[in-house]
Order: structure tokens, then sequence, then C-alpha cells
């Protein structure tokens, strides 16, 4: 077992640069965790308490990396649900009797985290499951993200639903996860929707602008991180949801918008440059590393497609179309996005 902390710890440690070595050692310490069997529930045996504690402990950490990293990397988890009886975690389990409140709300945190993950993997399964014919329905998905925020206590519900209470351990990581999680769902009504209406319905443009919506909630949470939080405990999969924004908002602006001047007026790519500033900011100021990624990959792009957006000209024909200065197929920009960790656009 100590073997299989050290690898959670390996994994869980930032920069992340070693994306194929993450995977393969955590692939390893699922295998391991099988063999030793810290998925089965361990309440009923006779050993000492903490090692039951320690076990259940060793499976939530190794739960949440796996779907995380399923997420961030755009391959299938590696656990089943239907694989493991551990219970889930609660304030029992995770602090001793007359804990101080400070812990509490730590363990809150983890416990949300933990709940969280399991919606995560609803839309997991999902995507990966491969079966030709009609778009699947995707409103028990919606369900499943809708109770567990109603399951939450008045804490945790403010992190969440208004991005308060951020000065609790994990719970700006928690903000950033659950917002995560809500553009996946978007994005996956929005995939299903496309094979269903035209570009210009009002239905797939509705999808639109909900996806853009919750991009700019993500901005908004990074804009508004202080030191402390920055500071404070991010899961380093965490970082891919910067990325995956942003290659979206791109894909959205180019998708939606007909004209030179649609474009310059896009809400998308504004969001889009907005979070770029605000990254290499916290860059600059804190060595804030969770953003590297996306500035690596992006930054220049985004240059790119801003410096081709032409200036509002009167005397500009509004006929002119948007491909005749930027690009003959909006599917050129795959070029410039690596979309090999992008779930959606390697399940789909």
């Amino acid at each position: 077992m100590s073997i299989i902390e050290a690898i959670l710890l390996n994994v869980g440690g930032r920069p992340t640069t070693s994306l194929i070595g993450n995977g393969v050692l955590l692939g390893s310490a699922v295998a391991m965790a099988h063999s030793l069997g810290l998925h089965h529930n361990p309440i009923p045996w006779e050993i000492p308490q903490s090692e039951k504690y320690l076990r259940m402990k060793i499976w939530w950490a190794l739960w949440v990396h796996d779907k995380w990293t399923s997420l961030a990397h755009g391959t299938p988890p590696h656990i089943s649900r239907t694989q493991f009886n551990v219970p889930k975690p609660s304030l029992e389990y995770l602090c001793e009797s007359g804990s101080a409140e400070d812990k509490k709300q730590k363990a809150s945190v983890f416990v949300a985290l933990v709940g969280l993950t399991d919606v995560l993997d609803s839309n997991l399964r999902h995507i990966y499951h491969f079966e030709p014919g009609e778009p699947r329905n995707t409103t028990h998905l919606e369900l499943a993200l809708n109770n567990w925020v109603e399951s939450l206590d008045d804490k945790i519900r403010r992190i969440i639903i208004r991005g308060t209470s951020l000065e609790i351990p994990g719970a700006a990581n928690l903000r950033l996860a659950y917002l995560n999680v809500r553009l996946l769902l978007e994005r996956i009504k929005l995939e299903a929707d496309k094979q269903l209406y035209e570009t210009q319905d009002s239905r797939l443009l509705n999808r639109y602008i909900q996806a853009r919506r919750t991009s700019e909630e993500i901005l908004i949470l990074t804009q508004e991180l202080q030191s402390e939080q920055l500071a404070d405990f991010w899961l380093p999969s965490g970082s891919f949801a910067f990325p995956a924004t942003v290659s979206f908002l791109l894909r959205c602006a180019l998708e939606t918008e007909n004209s030179p001047s649609g474009l310059a007026q896009s809400s998308s790519l504004r969001i889009a440059s907005n979070l770029i500033s605000a990254l290499r900011f916290h860059k600059e100021k804190n060595s804030w590393d969770l953003g590297d990624i996306c500035l690596a990959q992006h930054a220049e792009i985004v240059e790119k497609v801003l410096a081709m957006v032409p200036t509002e000209d009167p005397g500009l024909d509004g006929s002119l179309d948007l491909q005749d200065f930027i690009m003959p197929d909006v599917s050129v920009i795959d070029q410039y996005f690596p979309s090999l960790w992008d779930p959606l656009q390697s399940a789909w």
C-alpha cells in the first residue's frame, strides 16, 4: 500500500510534464490496488480500524486521480463503478471524534470532490460507450450533476453555486472541477445536438450560449483567484481545464460567426483572450504553474487569431465572408490545437 501511496503522490505532483509516464504509473497503481483487495469494503473485516480507514482513503484517492486523469488525457478510465464496493467517504471516516471545525470543513470539501468525481464518471462512461445509431439522451447526466449539488450542505453549496468561501483548503479546486464538469456536460449536449440541427438553428445556438456562459464562469473564477487560493491544493489534472476551455471557445467563435465583423465582436474570442491574460498574470505575479499548458499550447494561437480579425472599418463590405481572410475550413484549426487529450475530440 505504501507503493500505491507513493505512486499517487508522484502522479499528483506538479507541474504535469510526463503524461504517458503518469498514465503508466496510474495503471500500475490500479492493478496493485485490485491485487491487494482495496476495491472491497473493509468495514466488516477483523482488522484494526486505522487500517480500514487507510485502505478506504487510498482507494478514494485512486478513484479521484483515475477519473480526472481520464478527462485530462482523453483516455478511458481504469476503474469501473461496478467493480468495487468501498463505501463513499464521510466525516466519520475522515475525522476523529471532537475534531476541529476547520478539519471538518476540509473533509467536507474532499467528500464533495469524491461525489463530483462520481458524476464525472457518468459523463466519461457516456463518452466512451461506443454505440452507432441515434444520439443518446443526456438528461440522466444533467440530473446526476443537479442531484449532487442538491445533496451538498450550505457551506459547500456556496462554493459551488456562488464561488464564495474559497478560503477553505481545496475549495477553489472544487469550484474549478465543478465548472469543468459543467462545461463537459454542455459540450456533450452540444455534440449530440449537432447531429440533429443545422448550425444556425436556434436550439443549437442556445447550446453554444450555455456552454460559453460556463466558460465565462471559469474565466471569472480564474480572474478572482488571490495569492492564498493560488498557493492552495490543486489537482494537477485541473490544468487541462484551461486549454480545453480556450480550444472550445475558439471553435465556438469560428463555427458560429460567418463574417469578419461577427468574429471581431465574438464573445467567445473575447473570453478566450481574457482567460489567457489572466493565466499569464498569475504566472508572472505568483509563479502559478497550473496555466502553463494552456499558455504553451494556445497563447500564441489566440494572438494569431486576434491579429487576423479586422478592425471595424465603416467602408468594409458587409458581404465579405469570413473564409476569405481566415481559413477555408474550421477543421483546419485542428492543426493548431492538440486534440489527443480532449475526450470529446478523441472519442466522438
